[in-house]
């Protein structure tokens, strides 16, 4: 029985090291694509976003005959409070000509 246990080893610390190193590079590798979908993720949003307010204006044109501000809106109850910025930081506007709405 005891011969047994003398023929285990543990892991080097040259072996911990190598493991070590590998897992670091994946690491390296994986975090610029993660901060790379994350921008992404927020231009996605921002779209979303602008799509949703031009569905407002679409909403307060038919029920008020006029195409609204983003002030009209917020208080008329179409849009949840003072939130006029995209999630990316861009600020949303309202052509009062023609009603477009563009973000930036």
């Amino acid at each position: 029985m005891k011969k047994l246990l003398k023929n285990d080893r543990g892991f080097t610390l040259v072996e911990m090291m190598i493991v070590l190193l590998i897992i670091s590079v994946l690491i390296l590798i994986s975090i610029p694509n993660v901060t790379k979908h994350s921008a992404n993720i927020d231009e996605k949003s921002c779209q979303a976003f602008v799509k949703m307010v031009e569905g407002q204006v679409a909403a307060y044109k038919i029920e008020h005959k006029t195409i609204p501000t983003l002030v009209e809106l917020e208080t008329g109850g179409y849009l949840p409070g003072e939130n006029t910025i995209c999630p990316n930081g861009e600020s949303v506007t309202i052509d009062p000509a023609t009603g477009k709405v563009t973000s930036g």
